[in-house]
């Protein structure tokens, strides 16, 4: 049985994809979802992902930074609050349009079981597989062993 949770992305690890993009998954299977998946991916300047598809629809926020957002061969540019709808199976990624300064995007998968498959060489595997990658800086308090939502001591947001 899921419960409600409050996440602070801020007490949980990135996840080194490579290549200056980190991944910050929020909520997961691991938390009790059972329908969908999130997280964050930051994006150092000038990096991007690889071509791809997914097994399921995709919707992509922009939180930070500017963006290219390449979708079935069409460039976009993606400025902070842009939202993107990728149904599945359309080849798409996301660069980032800055050489000087970061990127962050939010993204969601409509389902728990999302895959991601890299067009030049087909190779597909699971996005939560890429949760497990090694952690990208600091150790945050979700891996002291606290849960993601602990305060660990701080005041109480409004």
């Amino acid at each position: 049985m899921s419960v409600p949770i409050v996440l602070r992305p801020s007490d949980i690890p990135a996840h080194a994809r490579g290549a200056g993009i980190r991944t910050i998954p929020l909520v997961t299977r691991s938390i009790g979802s059972t329908t969908f998946m999130n997280g964050l991916t930051i994006f150092e300047p000038g990096t991007a992902l690889p071509l791809h598809f997914h097994n399921c629809e995709e919707s992509v926020l922009l939180l930070e930074g500017e963006a290219i957002a390449e979708i079935e061969g069409i460039e976009y540019g993606i400025v902070v609050g842009d939202v993107t709808f990728i149904p599945a199976g359309v080849p798409h990624r996301f660069r980032n349009a800055s050489t000087e300064t970061g990127m962050k995007i939010m993204w969601t998968y409509a389902s728990i079981d999302a895959d991601r498959t890299i067009v030049a060489t087909g190779e597909s595997r699971h996005v939560a597989d890429e949760h497990s990658a090694p952690v990208a800086g600091e150790i945050g308090d979700h891996q002291k062993g606290l849960p993601p939502s602990s305060p660990a001591g701080r005041p109480a947001r409004n």
